[in-house]
């Protein structure tokens, strides 16, 4: 007797090569060693505040979405934290001294795209999001703060206060993504959408590597 594959293990199975490759790119295989330096972290933080300002956007529209609407939650909100982040990181002026890279204006625009028209893209940019976020996210947390000595200023976008048992929400998620009403091509036009935002994610660790490697010349 054959037994039907969950939704979320389909998504996790078929999106896991390029989710490691994300995750390996160089910019962020070296700050996860210890070989980035706090500029680098700071520049990474400044580009999550162009992208998460999108998606947080997107899901103020889709809250009257009655599939989208079952993954939006308060307790994931990231962008009061991220602008937090960057004052302490920055200082008051930060909105002035950060711009988008070329991959995040892509990547904004995509999410904003979606985020008006297409409740599974929606969820597939929230889900690589949010779920990375209290998954391996919570590794890059404990690294920046042994590396950098940060206490909770600095890493709070990282810290889910709402969240208590991260593992159960999680486990939460991935059964509405098991419920989800979609069919099977809607199933995998969702699990093509986590494959592009992984791209996304890669690009831009690559965009921030060129960034990087440029100012190095001017100085």
């Amino acid at each position: 007797m054959s037994t039907v594959t969950p939704f979320s293990v389909a998504l996790r199975t078929r999106t896991q090569a390029s989710h490691a490759s994300s995750e390996g790119a160089g910019f962020m295989d070296e700050l996860m060693s210890g070989k980035g330096t706090r500029e680098d972290y700071i520049a990474m933080v400044a580009q999550h505040y162009f992208i998460y300002e999108a998606i947080e956007a997107a899901a103020e529209r889709m809250r009257r979405d009655p599939v989208a609407a079952t993954f939006i939650s308060d307790e994931l909100t990231r962008l009061p934290a991220i602008e937090a982040d960057l004052e302490f990181l920055i200082g008051p002026d930060w909105r002035e001294r950060i711009e988008p890279l070329p991959t995040t204006r892509d990547y904004v625009a995509r999410i904003t795209e979606v985020g008006a028209t297409w409740a599974g893209g929606f969820v597939a940019h929230h889900y690589t999001r949010y779920l990375g976020d209290l998954s391996g996210g919570q590794i890059i947390r404990t690294l920046m703060q042994r590396q950098f000595g940060f206490d909770t200023n600095g890493v709070g976008f990282y810290l889910f206060a709402d969240i208590a048992k991260p593992k159960v929400f999680k486990d939460v998620y991935r059964q509405q993504l098991d419920d989800a009403p979609w069919d099977e091509a809607e199933k995998a036009r969702v699990i093509d959408e986590v494959i592009r935002a992984y791209a996304y994610n890669t690009a831009l660790f690559a965009d921030l590597a060129r960034a990087k490697a440029e100012a190095a010349q001017v100085a």
